[in-house]
């Protein structure tokens, strides 16, 4: 793994930085217009409320909010330190933290006592990459 530059939380990164970042630690992000973004696929509108409100929990306990758009079956979140005018490290931060725990799969790991939600169209929300 890449040793990035030592920062301050509020020190703006490169285009050239955050892409390469990105490539390495989040590769489902990229970097476009300013914004480091991610589309998260649902499976309709009860899935696409749940994307909502863990993002909006997250944001919120961090104190560092991004953008939303929300469609029937998907919701993309773009970061960008509004305060700083570029991607910080709290970009990063909040976005691993984001993946982390929208993607987070119960029952995938071996030994796992939590069996996730069952392979059944009916209780699927998030479409898994």
């Amino acid at each position: 793994m890449t040793q990035w530059r030592k920062q301050t939380a509020s020190e703006v990164f490169t285009p050239e930085e955050v892409t390469a970042r990105l490539a390495e630690e989040l590769p489902k992000w990229y970097l476009e217009d300013g914004w480091i973004r991610r589309k998260f696929k649902t499976s309709g509108w009860k899935g696409t409320l749940m994307v909502v409100n863990t993002v909006g929990h997250l944001a919120e306990a961090a104190w560092h909010h991004p953008d939303l758009t929300v469609s029937y079956a998907f919701v993309t979140v773009k970061l960008m330190n509004h305060a700083a005018k570029g991607i910080t490290e709290k970009d990063f931060e909040l976005a691993k933290k984001i993946e982390e725990v929208v993607m987070w799969q119960p029952g995938a790991g071996e030994g796992a006592v939590l069996e996730g939600t069952p392979d059944d169209p009916r209780f699927k929300y998030i479409k898994y990459d």
